[in-house]
């Protein structure tokens, strides 16, 4: 029997792991720094998870003719704690679980308009979305559902207290449905047409946030960064050869990310590449689960049964250009539910159309077959 704190640990482990090639092995044409400085880092805790932000490079009207160590120090800090700021105040919009928020003010509504916060309503705009694109697969009205469940037992005894009531269950699936979020723009007003329907944005939320977190840096005058929410990759820029001179004076780099094997505990990679302005999200069975009598209970539901997929799939990167990581985020969830085949033939079709620009997708399955879809090479520098 595996542990929660296993979970948590192996979890965590990989966030870092990425977050690690992003700051590490770095290339750049002509670049004059060496791979080992790893930028201005700082994290904090947000959605439940470790936050951090590395800005590599300023831009030419905060540097000016040049900056010292520690004056560069001193600017990112102080930009990287506003980010914080930032993250906070998102936390208090999208947060179900925060009270008073625009997510928990619209689950307590009792069927009543709420008016929430633009940014509320661009997330849930989007949620409702991936619902049309995924026929339901992806449907943010699940969090009763969500609530059954515990995937956070640490033994055996309390895992089999994490399966939910059959009869709750039933009843809980009833009101399971995103057509019944209504949504008015004009009056940022939204209403629950099932007064016991649950909004959760958690498969959504973090990609929304860290585009939002991303445009903030470069507002400040950052122009080279990378976001990471719990896993959730976004770079801005990549690394400058200079970090100390003007942009004008120094080429930019590349960041590299790398793309955990989930099928290997020792921190194995199934990838790595090298890229700049772009983001990459990771959705896994592996992430949060519990097991009973043998059997695993992952944490990525299926909305018409209340049971986690079972499909064959254990994990889905997506990969996409910078500003897309909530599409990253929905993605990468839908195609995990729809499962290899659906999900290769709706991304390749994606990266087809350009709804959203270049797009690439990494899909591995129990059996440890490999397969990808869409422009890979529009990424790889």
């Amino acid at each position: 029997m595996k542990t929660n704190s296993r979970k948590k640990f192996k979890t965590l482990a990989m966030c870092l792991l990425i977050c690690i090639l992003a700051l590490g092995g770095v290339t750049g044409c002509g670049s004059s720094r060496t791979d080992s400085w790893a930028g201005v880092s700082m994290d904090s805790y947000y959605f439940d998870t470790i936050c951090r932000i590395t800005i590599y490079g300023l831009d030419d009207s905060l540097i000016g003719d040049g900056l010292s160590e520690e004056e560069f120090n001193s600017q990112c800090t102080s930009i990287i704690r506003d980010a914080f700021k930032e993250l906070a105040a998102y936390e208090k919009l999208l947060s179900r679980t925060v009270e008073g928020s625009d997510v928990d003010r619209i689950n307590r509504s009792s069927g009543e308009p709420v008016e929430v916060d633009p940014r509320t309503v661009e997330v849930l705009t989007a949620g409702l979305g991936f619902g049309d694109l995924s026929a339901g697969a992806f449907d943010i009205t699940i969090g009763g559902v969500t609530d059954l469940w515990n995937f956070h037992a640490l033994d055996e005894e309390t895992a089999a207290e994490g399966l939910p009531d059959q009869a709750l269950l039933e009843e809980a699936l009833k009101h399971v449905d995103y057509c019944n979020v209504e949504v008015h723009f004009d009056e940022n007003e939204v209403r629950l047409l099932d007064p016991d329907a649950v909004i959760d944005l958690g498969g959504i939320a973090k990609g929304y946030i860290a585009d939002r977190i991303t445009e903030f840096l470069a507002d400040r005058g950052v122009t080279d960064a990378i976001v990471n929410l719990g896993g959730n990759i976004e770079a801005l820029g990549g690394k400058p050869g200079n970090h100390l001179k003007p942009a004008g004076d120094s080429e930019g780099g590349t960041v590299r990310l790398g793309i955990n094997d989930p099928r290997d505990d020792s921190g194995k990679l199934l990838t790595t590449f090298d890229s700049r302005d772009v983001t990459v999200v990771t959705s896994g069975t592996y992430e949060r689960y519990i097991e009973v009598d043998g059997v695993r209970y992952h944490h990525i539901l299926d909305p018409k049964t209340g049971y986690p997929v079972d499909n064959g799939l254990i994990q889905v990167t997506i990969v996409a250009g910078k500003g897309h990581s909530v599409d990253c985020d929905g993605l990468s969830t839908v195609c995990l539910a729809l499962g290899r085949s659906e999900g290769k033939f709706l991304i390749d079709d994606l990266s087809e159309t350009g709804m959203f620009g270049p797009i690439w997708a990494i899909f591995v399955s129990e059996d440890g077959e490999v397969t990808e879809a869409g422009d890979k090479s529009a990424f790889v520098q």
